[in-house]
């Protein structure tokens, strides 16, 4: 009797020893994604490109799971996880004091600054300084909004979507666009049209690292870790990083 009593309790362990490996391969999370800023997150026809969405996708092959995209918009991202609507948040977000009070962050995968979108035609905006009195586009809800209103006495405008600040500095209706460098940069390069240019280069205000964001004392912060780092250790963030942004990661 206790032989099979025994033999019964091994059973149980191994049983649920198994469902709990189960359950971990079966993990499926929810990533928040603001699927407008280029070239980390945007649609290509009836998909979601980009080095974000790229790394993300490695990081999730190594931790083994199984994820969806949920796109919202920037200033929902943080909101979402602290509700724990989604389990990540992938767009470009820079880490900071504040917003690590709310969420966990990853290590940093991409070192960023600011830069100015203007007019090819325009000759007296050089230096952040410059804006002063101009009236100059934001994205709503980022740390370069936060950064240059706390610094630079201009007249902001912002905008959800950084898509139609550009426009609206297409169009004459204001002066620059400050946001981070690699969004301008990819918009000047692949729609600026010789129109627009980037300034500001060495006048670089806010150095910035993005992490990817999850909730506070998530289970998974660590892993994501592990798996980045494991990423950078067999090149494949290095190839990720030169497909999009055409040169290695200093």
């Amino acid at each position: 009797m206790l032989k099979t009593i025994n033999t019964v309790g091994i059973s149980l362990a191994l049983l649920a020893s198994a469902f709990s490996f189960s359950a971990m391969a079966q993990d499926k999370l929810t990533v928040g994604v603001d699927t407008a800023f280029v070239p980390f997150e945007f649609k290509q026809g009836d998909k979601y490109v980009g080095f974000d969405i790229d790394l993300w996708n490695a990081i999730a092959k190594k931790m083994g799971v199984e994820y969806t995209l949920q796109p919202m918009d920037f200033s929902g991202l943080i909101p979402g996880l602290q509700s724990r609507n989604i389990d990540v948040a992938m767009a470009g977000i820079t880490i900071t004091p504040v917003r690590a009070q709310a969420v966990d962050f990853s290590d940093p995968y991409y070192n960023a600054d600011l830069l100015m979108a203007v007019k090819s035609s325009a000759t007296g905006i050089n230096k952040f300084s410059d804006l002063a009195g101009k009236k100059v586009g934001l994205k709503q809800g980022t740390a370069a909004a936060t950064y240059m209103k706390a610094h630079v006495k201009a007249d902001y405008v912002e905008f959800p979507n950084i898509d139609n600040a550009y426009l609206d500095l297409q169009a004459g209706n204001i002066d620059a666009v400050v946001h981070d460098s690699p969004n301008v940069l990819y918009y000047v390069k692949t729609a600026g049209d010789g129109k627009i240019k980037a300034t500001g280069e060495n006048d670089s205000v806010l150095p910035q690292q993005y992490g990817f964001a999850l909730q506070k004392n998530s289970p998974y912060t660590k892993r994501v870790d592990e798996a980045l780092k494991a990423l950078r250790a067999d090149g494949t963030y290095n190839k990720i990083y030169l497909k999009w942004f055409d040169k290695e990661p200093k």
